[in-house]
């Protein structure tokens, strides 16, 4: 799954954004953040593999939960400067609160909804 082309890390100081869909749905499961080393290493094992800011450190989706994301596909945009990618969430939850999509509330009349229902109890996953 190497590429020719490589996003230009350059122009955001390091990172770039990481748009995760469901492979199937369509749904946007989440957003997390891709340096180069974590981009080559989703390329090459197939598997997200994101920057985490808060751990300073490559963050292996499903490292803790098992909830890994195995890459069907990876888009580049325009800009060269954010990567979309494609993937079949196992565990059926993309979200560290037990939620499919990290995106399980809206605004709506000022109000927050949660349109989400929870897949699974984080407290049972992350002991």
């Amino acid at each position: 799954m190497t590429s020719t082309i490589t996003p230009d890390f350059a122009k955001q100081g390091g990172l770039i954004p990481a748009i995760v869909q469901d492979y199937r749905t369509g749904d946007v499961l989440m957003l997390a953040y891709m340096n180069k080393e974590a981009f080559r290493e989703t390329q090459k094992t197939k598997t997200a593999v994101y920057f985490s800011r808060s751990r300073n450190r490559l963050w292996r989706k499903g490292e803790t939960s098992g909830h890994v994301q195995k890459v069907k596909e990876i888009f580049i945009d325009c800009d060269n400067d954010t990567v979309l990618l494609k993937v079949e969430q196992a565990g059926g939850a993309a979200c560290h609160e037990g939620y499919k999509s990290c995106f399980f509330r809206k605004i709506e009349d000022g109000k927050e909804i949660v349109t989400g229902k929870r897949v699974f109890d984080p407290k049972e996953v992350y002991r």
